[in-house]
């Protein structure tokens, strides 16, 4: 019996050697964030001990990490002169897993030793292949440092980027490996990175799933960006490139109509084909796309115009909302409107949102699933009540279908709009990033209301959409593979405290949005800020006008005559849209009949005790309510000004003189927070509130 019992245990035991002998070996080569530094337990959360897990029995993973390794060999820690390099080398990997080039940003390394780091790389890349020729090797793109380390401003961001375009120029062009993104991964989540550098074990496991699918090429099958969907809307006169993700090698089948293309999953699973451009033809067409293993497919896809329409309430406000509730709803007939609503899962009123709710805006799990829409009443009356009415004058003129998404947020201030690595780079608006729930460059009351909202998180990282670049992570990202013709945008109210900050933000919104959809004339139009008792903001609509006249392809609707005192949100929406289109109408689509401005001052002239006002768009100027005209003032030298007495209407020219002023050398008009203004020109629409200083004839 005791014979047997011995027998058993060597089969046993030889058994065990040989299946060891055959598992696949892993080395897991790196810094600090591949041992799992700040981890309690790093053997069981690090990303090589859940990517163990993860490969299941057939594989063995080491953990070759060391905290502040470089790859420089003269960097301060090298990587080839740790004992973790020589237990990598001993293991004999199979698969060789590289995350280096994080410390090599520090002061003592890069600036010195930059021009070395190929040479070295190439050279750790060689003493793997050494030990086992047949190694596969992979070398990641670095996880992201973010702004609030404490050498991110004194070089580290710098030379962060300078050695990831380095590391990805190795994989492309120099060493035969392949690479994996680990940047773009958590790029977005900097509530898994508690000290700017290393990911939590949350983040570990983002880490340890994108090195699995990289190994296994298993990337969940064959899935597409969420925006396609049934009755899509596809911008004509455009290249639509249809992408999306598959598992590593899989044959990926489109089918657009009766065209037929065909392409493959890359190692990193993403696939994508290039449409021909596409016109509005009138037909309804088909999208189906196939691998192995799955099929989608899309109908009822038409071909239009698509615009985007973003902001804040004013342009979330519904038509359910407005005082034209019911002639809009009973006027929807007879044209092709689709609708891609994106709706918030919470909203941002005064209340503590729950954990469930904190966890998954954390997730980026903000807007709430949604699809392509066809019109009807209730899928009207729930959408932005501007976006719809610049829609339905679009259709009108253009006789196409028109396509609007529209992603508003609530209070949502400009700048969580905007990219992370253009507020990064920016100047300025870097500085923005830093604490932004104390931070005074974030008006007061988008951070007090964002704190009750994240009262009960115990993230100190806890995400919102008032943070600068959240609403572009959630919002913009998803959509951007898109084609879009150009973007509509009502929104200035949680950014009026600070005109001059604005006058920054702004435009760098705009360039944000032409990198990302490639495009620098894109089209933005936007709505001036309205009337109401709120001191700033006559100021701030001086602003907006002069910076539509900096930025090209940009311009703005006045909505100062349809607002409301005390009410933040005016009711009447449908000619705010209307004025928006007549943008577009004339600026984007060149239909030269339409009048897209009421009247537009030019310059003006001192003439005596006088002022000569010169408009554009002047044709039929007067007042809107068959009253003389007012708001008009008169500064005299010391800036100090009056109302006009005497206003006269020649033309295209304005006469404006009072008699308190002799020497009058600025003017302005409808510079009040709640304007009265009522200057229109024969269209009936109105004129922008100014102020402008004189020169002489």
């Amino acid at each position: 019996m005791k014979r047997y019992f011995l027998l058993s245990l060597m089969i046993f035991l030889l058994s065990s050697v040989t299946s060891s002998q055959e598992k696949i070996k892993v080395a897991c080569i790196g810094n600090s964030v591949t041992y799992g530094y700040s981890h309690e337990n790093p053997e069981v959360t690090s990303y090589p001990s859940q990517l163990a897990t993860m490969l299941g029995d057939d594989y063995e993973v080491g953990n070759f990490g060391k905290s502040g390794a470089t790859l420089l060999q003269k960097g301060h820690r090298p990587y080839n002169e740790q004992v973790e390099y020589k237990e990598a080398l001993d293991f004999c990997p199979d698969i060789a897993i590289i995350h280096l080039g994080l410390n090599d940003t520090d002061p003592r390394n890069w600036k010195y030793y930059k021009r070395e780091f190929i040479a070295d790389y190439v050279s750790l890349i060689e003493d793997i292949e050494k030990v086992n020729p047949d190694v596969e090797i992979y070398i990641c793109r670095m996880t992201p440092i973010f702004h609030w380390h404490h050498r991110f401003l004194k070089g580290t961001r710098d030379w962060y980027w300078e050695i990831q375009a380095t590391i990805e120029n190795i994989a492309e062009n120099i060493a035969e490996v392949r690479i994996i993104d680990l940047q773009e991964l958590l790029y977005h989540r900097p509530d898994l990175m508690p000290d700017a550098l290393h990911p939590n074990p949350e983040g570990a496991t983002l880490i340890a799933r994108r090195v699995y699918s990289a190994i296994t090429g298993d990337f969940g099958g064959l899935s597409v960006p969420k925006i396609y969907s049934d009755n899509m809307v596809i911008q004509r006169d455009k290249v639509f490139t249809v992408k999306g993700l598959a598992n590593a090698g899989d044959e990926v089948i489109i089918r657009f109509d009766n065209k037929r293309f065909k392409t493959q999953a890359a190692d990193n699973g993403k696939w994508e084909v290039a449409l021909d451009t596409l016109k509005a033809d009138g037909k309804k067409h088909k999208l189906t796309i196939k691998t192995k293993d799955k099929t989608l497919s899309f109908n009822n896809i038409v071909v239009g115009e698509v615009w985007l329409c973003s902001g804040q309430s004013n342009m979330a406000f519904m038509v359910k909302e407005t005082s034209h509730k019911d002639l809009s709803l009973n006027n929807i007939e007879g044209r092709d409107i689709r609708l891609y609503d994106m709706k918030p899962r919470v909203i941002t009123n005064d209340i503590e949102w729950d954990s469930i709710d904190l966890v998954k805006l954390n997730n980026h799990d903000y807007y709430l699933p949604t699809s392509w829409q066809l019109q009807n009443e209730n899928n009207v009356s729930d959408f932005s009540a501007v976006a719809y009415h610049f829609g339905v004058m679009l259709a009108d003129s253009l006789q196409v279908p028109i396509g609007l998404i529209c992603n508003a947020i609530g209070g949502a201030p400009a700048e969580s709009f905007i990219d992370r690595k253009t507020l990064e780079w920016h100047p300025q608006l870097v500085d923005i990033l830093y604490d932004w729930r104390s931070n005074e460059m974030i008006q007061d009351w988008c951070r007090g209301r964002a704190s009750l909202n994240c009262n009960k998180s115990h993230n100190d990282l806890q995400r919102h959409p008032y943070e600068p670049t959240y609403l572009y992570e959630t919002g913009i990202t998803p959509i951007a593979s898109y084609p879009i013709k150009g973007a509509i945008w009502y929104q200035g109210e949680s950014n009026a405290h600070n005109i001059e900050l604005h006058e920054i933000i702004f435009p760098t919104l705009i360039e944000s949005w032409r990198r990302t959809w490639n495009d620098d004339e894109m089209p933005f139009y936007f709505v001036q800020l309205s009337s109401i008792e709120r001191p700033t903001w006559t100021h701030f609509r001086d602003s907006q006008r002069l910076l539509a006249k900096e930025i090209k392809h940009c311009d703005f609707a006045v909505s100062s005559d349809k607002g409301d005192r005390w009410d933040v949100h005016p009711k009447q929406k449908d000619i705010i849209g209307e004025r928006l289109a007549r943008l577009a109408l004339k600026d984007t689509y060149h239909f030269e009949n339409v009048v897209s401005h009421g009247p537009s001052i030019e310059k003006a002239v001192q003439d005596s005790n006088k002022i000569i006002l010169y408009f554009d768009n002047s044709e039929g100027m007067k007042s809107s309510d068959g009253e003389e005209l007012r708001t008009f003032e008169v500064a005299d030298e010391n800036g100090i000004f009056y109302q006009a007495d005497n206003i006269e209407v020649k033309g295209n020219n304005i006469i404006i003189s009072s008699k308190e002023v002799n020497n009058p050398t600025q003017a302005r008009y409808g510079w009040q927070p709640y304007s009265e203004g009522n200057l229109v020109n024969e269209e009936g629409l109105p004129a922008s509130t100014f102020e402008i200083s004189t020169v002489t004839r």
